[in-house]
């Protein structure tokens, strides 16, 4: 049989049996036992002993446990009435209120039981009178009073300890869950990393190609383009193959640069707008195309990429002026605006339509391809205007202190 937690302990299962046969062996000692109180001290003992053998489920029933409280507590009051030595027997009622209710049915079993000890301890005082009656209410209320009291307290101790046990449990939960998430942010950031890896190397591929194709590509279509020429007019070969060689120069010093991640030349020790002047006469000294530069607006601190960026945007644009556009002018034009910095090419060439690629004239392969993502990956536009026959424009935008994304 399975004895239920607050069954368990001498506490319950010794110390009423143990008072109640030291209680009805004194009463036997001083010769006043009569049979009605053996009988009653009996029917106490059988009915605490019935309460091991009751059914499990009868244990826990409040109703029950009250019932059974509330019959011990009426044999106790009779046996009292008629010896109030059997009052000793409280403190076992009292065991047995605070360990089978619960709150608040306790308070009132603790009361039954006060009023019990209280009925023996003024077993003496005369109740006839208005004084004796006022005395044993007294007396009543003195033992009902702290022991209600003392259930109060005990039932909130017992209220915060279950609330501390339930916020340590919710906190252990927390924490499993939390270790279980920082499992799970690990391996998160571990793909990140990957991923971030992944990406670093797919965009130096990007950046060496737009790197590649604005250095070594455009140099080596201006010198074809130079050495074409000079085929078709030999009387400017020798000018013709000296600024072929010339570009194959710049273009070397640009291929040591990129190799070494450095900024463009023409921008180590000059500004972003007279690093454009400076790409504008030496591509119009190449290309016998006039090229005017233009700057607007109030010059802004501008980072590195963004200065890159759109210095490689106009020597894109004008090669392919040079190698598609069939241009006899070309302007250049950097503006500073309020929270953005913009590049404009046009020419006045042949033209194309943009919603046709098989009209497209600006070499936009590769080219136009580069261009777009580096100017879109700092965050700003690209935009094409163009049609047959009305030339081309070509204008980026970008913030002035725009890094790459």
């Amino acid at each position: 049989m399975r004895v239920p937690e607050q069954l368990r302990g001498p506490v319950v299962t010794s110390l009423p049996f143990a008072l109640l046969a030291v209680l009805t062996g004194f009463t036997l000692v001083t010769g006043g036992a009569r049979w009605p109180e053996l009988v009653l001290c009996g029917l106490a003992a059988g009915w605490m002993l019935g309460l091991f053998a009751l059914p499990p489920a009868w244990r826990e029933s409040v109703p029950v446990m009250a019932v059974f409280l509330g019959v011990l507590t009426a044999i106790t009051l009779v046996l009292v009435l008629d010896a109030p030595w059997f009052g000793c027997f409280t403190p076992a009622l009292y065991v047995y209120a605070f360990r089978l209710l619960p709150w608040p049915w306790v308070l009132p079993g603790v009361a039954a039981v006060a009023a019990v000890a209280g009925t023996a301890q003024a077993y003496g005082v005369d109740k006839s009178t208005f004084a004796g009656v006022l005395a044993y209410l007294a007396v009543l209320a003195v033992n009902a009073g702290p022991m209600c009291g003392f259930a109060w307290f005990a039932w909130r101790s017992g209220e915060r300890n279950r609330e501390r046990e339930k916020a340590l449990r919710e906190l252990a939960e927390a924490n499993r869950r939390l270790e279980a998430s920082l499992a799970e942010n690990a391996a998160l950031h571990d793909r990140l990393l990957a991923s971030a890896r992944d990406t670093a190397v797919h965009d130096e591929r990007e950046r060496m190609a737009r790197e590649i194709h604005d250095t070594l590509a455009q140099g080596l279509t201006g010198i074809i383009t130079q050495l074409q020429a000079a085929e078709h007019d030999p009387d400017s070969w020798r000018r013709r193959t000296t600024a072929a060689t010339a570009l194959a120069r710049e273009s070397l010093t640009e291929a040591r640069r990129s190799v070494h991640a450095l900024r463009p030349e023409p921008l180590r020790a000059s500004r972003l707008s007279e690093a454009l002047e400076g790409v504008a006469d030496r591509w119009s000294a190449l290309h016998g195309v006039a090229v005017q530069v233009t700057t607007t607006g109030a010059a802004v601190p501008l980072s590195p990429e963004t200065e890159i960026a759109l210095l490689r945007t106009a020597q894109e644009a004008l090669a392919n002026v040079a190698g598609h556009a069939r241009a006899t002018r070309a302007g250049v034009t950097l503006s500073y605006l309020d929270g953005e910095v913009a590049l404009d090419v046009r020419d006045d060439g042949r033209g194309f339509d943009p919603l046709d690629p098989r009209g497209d004239t600006t070499g936009g392969g590769f080219g136009l391809t580069a261009m777009r993502q580096r100017i879109e990956s700092l965050s700003g536009t690209l935009r094409i205007e163009s049609e047959p026959g009305g030339g081309t424009g070509i204008s980026a935008r970008v913030p002035p202190g725009a890094r790459p994304a």
